[in-house]
């Protein structure tokens, strides 16, 4: 099932999630729906509390897009309860752009490697290094199960630039072919 993706503005876009445990109620569903709404949105990413979930999941697919960018070798993983355990790497700026931010883009440095620590949907932990824009798209996914969104860490001038577009999302007056949640309607 496609799910409504929650928009800039919603409060659970900007709190750390809870930790997601074993007995949580129809996981396997919450997966199925989130791929299915990702690929929908033409996403490569997307975690819980985009789609209102307060839980530290999030999925990747870069598959998709790895014969665009060489830049890394392409993964498609569910990760549950992720720490990013080291970063390291020279810095990069890259592009991004965030399904519940639409019409929004903005170059983001981060560090071009990380190591991280998740556990895979049978709840078994992993520990793997990602590099690339495997590592860019997990590090913005983990942003989002920590509350933070991909604008704060564009530069000043730019957050200034997108303040009028980021309050006409935040009150739906966006045009986007996927559902969306808005965290208040125009008058």
């Amino acid at each position: 099932m496609i799910l409504p993706i929650y928009a800039y503005g919603q409060p659970v876009l900007k709190r750390p999630a809870l930790e997601m445990a074993p007995d949580f109620p129809d996981l396997d569903t919450l997966i199925a729906n989130m791929w299915e709404t990702m690929y929908h949105a033409h996403g490569v990413g997307l975690a819980g509390p985009q789609v209102g979930v307060g839980h530290r999941i999030f999925v990747v697919d870069t598959m998709q897009v790895k014969d665009e960018d060489r830049t890394g070798t392409g993964i498609k993983k569910v990760f549950l309860n992720a720490r990013i355990l080291g970063e390291e790497g020279r810095p990069w700026s890259y592009e991004e752009g965030c399904l519940s931010i639409p019409d929004v883009r903005g170059d983001v440095e981060r560090l071009s490697t990380i190591r991280i620590r998740y556990q895979d949907e049978q709840f078994a932990w992993q520990e793997d290094t990602f590099d690339g824009l495997d590592a860019r798209v997990i590090q913005h996914e983990y942003d989002h199960i920590e509350g933070v969104l991909f604008i704060e860490r564009l530069k000043p001038l730019k957050r200034r630039l997108i303040q009028r577009k980021l309050e006409q999302i935040r009150s739906g007056q966006v045009d986007v072919d996927y559902r969306m949640r808005f965290a208040m309607r125009p008058g």
